[in-house]
């Protein structure tokens, strides 16, 4: 086992499903196998739904295969989902749980509290670099291998707001420059700034996080803390 940071170029070890799938269950979401050979998972309150789709293979980011897909509805009795968010296999897990354990806690999971300006903040504070440009939509890690944006939405991001040319944040690892991403984030324009800031916060933690394997692209710019 091998403790590395930072936490964005880890990848996630084979082992998103488990641990995400681990994290739902501690949250007392209920779980369904699916017709599409996916995994549904509910939050207790049936407002909320995280599901694994990598079987599927419903579309990529980034030239990389969605794995997970959050949703969110203001009532159960909706049919359709108020905003989504989607992450590629090799995103963080630990980023992921920290978000999905923001969400669970939320009494109203569909309602945004706070400006854009929360995100970036939350990403200052751990020693992310604004953009010069657009400091208040765009931040960087130190080492300009990852970034958090507030950009225009990709084709197939499904949100309730019907309006074209909508924003949303959409965040990447790309360790070498030019070549593949190591994973990718795209939320849908009515996600709560302050959950994609909790995201941001957490993909950005200092703290070094396990893994049994790291990414061939990462090699080189991890740092081994310590092994066990």
């Amino acid at each position: 086992m091998y403790w590395v940071t930072p936490r964005h170029l880890a990848g996630d070890d084979s082992v998103l499903a488990e641990r995400i799938g681990d994290t739902l269950a501690s949250l007392g979401w209920r779980m369904w196998p699916t017709a599409r050979h996916t995994l549904l998972y509910v939050s207790p309150d049936g407002l909320c739904g995280a599901e694994w789709i990598l079987a599927a293979y419903p579309f990529e980011l980034g030239g990389l295969p969605v794995a997970w897909q959050l949703s969110v509805r203001p009532h159960a009795a909706f049919a359709l989902a108020e905003w989504n968010a989607y992450f590629t296999a090799g995103v963080p897990p630990e980023a992921l749980a920290d978000l999905l354990i923001a969400l669970d806690a939320r009494e109203a999971p569909h309602v945004s509290f706070d400006g854009p300006e929360t995100v970036i903040n939350a990403l200052s504070a751990r020693g992310w670099i604004r953009d010069v440009d657009r400091p208040r939509t765009t931040a960087t890690d130190p080492g300009l291998s990852s970034s958090v944006s507030l950009e225009m939405v990709p084709p197939l991001i499904e949100d309730a707001d019907p309006r074209p040319d909508l924003v949303g944040w959409q965040a990447w690892a790309e360790p070498v420059l030019g070549a593949s991403y190591l994973w990718c984030a795209s939320f849908s324009a009515s996600v709560p700034h302050d959950l994609v800031a909790v995201f941001g916060s957490s993909l950005a933690s200092p703290v070094p996080v396990p893994r049994h394997t790291v990414p061939k692209n990462s090699e080189g710019r991890l740092t081994i803390v310590r092994r066990s």
